[in-house]
């Protein structure tokens, strides 16, 4: 009994995992809009200033691109598994959450494959950044871009469960736009994603400190360019960081679940 319950628990996450991984490849727009935004940003932002640098004497042009592509691909890890939550909500304002809430399921369940399906969605669409390696003037060996997807992976986690604590408790659509509108775009110019923050105003490095998109993108700018002087945090600090917040994040996202009615 208690074997035939685990295989249903487990059934359960990959019916929700799979779904919202299909849900994701049928929808081109979305990953297009997706793939779009963080090339807009390192193409033409990264180009652009990076060639403000070289303008007024930096000569560090090439080297700011090789700086910046870990915050792009933090950024498309942000985004992308926050968005991942906000299926929750449209799943709510059409009625389809009260069938999975009646499942033979427990809402932990729910929570883990909304988790593990948002995740993997997002590490799929920060492996299309890795296409852009070639920009970058250093090449990374592949076990470092194997490493960082572990990294990746960790901090698509951690933002999926911020998603769902906001999910479970806003319950409109145009509600959570406008909280993500507000919370995610100061999360990621205040993550050192790009600029460095050795030597930011104290105000900016307190904000940065509790940020946890900060550890994650400084745990995958050392894992690629290997440069300790761009380093924020040690990495053992930024992996720690990220596993307790990641699991304090995930608790309290299915205790607030588990309210749903």
């Amino acid at each position: 009994m208690i074997q035939e319950n685990i295989k249903k628990e487990f059934l359960g996450i990959y019916i929700i995992w799979l779904r919202d991984v299909k849900r994701y490849y049928r929808d081109k727009p979305r990953i297009i809009g997706s793939f779009a935004q963080p090339v807009l940003f390192l193409l033409v932002l990264g180009t652009g200033l990076a060639s403000s640098f070289a303008f007024f004497g930096g000569g560090g042009g090439d080297a700011y691109l090789n700086f910046m592509f870990p915050g792009i691909v933090g950024m498309t890890i942000l985004f992308t598994s926050f968005f991942g939550a906000m299926s929750i909500v449209w799943d709510r304002e059409f009625g389809f959450l009260k069938e999975v809430l009646v499942s033979p399921i427990s809402r932990t369940s729910i929570v883990i494959g909304k988790i593990l399906g948002g995740s993997t969605v997002a590490i799929i669409q920060g492996s299309i950044i890795l296409l852009f390696l070639p920009l970058l003037t250093n090449p990374i060996p592949l076990t470092d871009i194997l490493k960082s997807f572990g990294l990746m992976f960790l901090l698509a986690v951690t933002i999926s469960s911020l998603g769902i604590i906001l999910a479970s408790v806003i319950k409109t659509m145009q509600g959570f736009q406008v909280i993500t509108n507000f919370l995610l775009m100061p999360m990621f110019f205040l993550s050192g994603a790009i600029f460095p923050l050795l030597d930011a105003p104290r105000w900016m490095i307190f904000l940065s400190r509790v940020n946890p998109l900060t550890y994650g993108i400084d745990a995958i700018r050392y894992m690629m360019l290997r440069d300790a002087s761009l380093q924020f945090f040690p990495l053992w600090l930024n992996i720690t960081v990220l596993l307790a917040v990641s699991g304090i994040l995930s608790i309290a996202g299915t205790l607030l679940f588990n309210r749903q009615q």
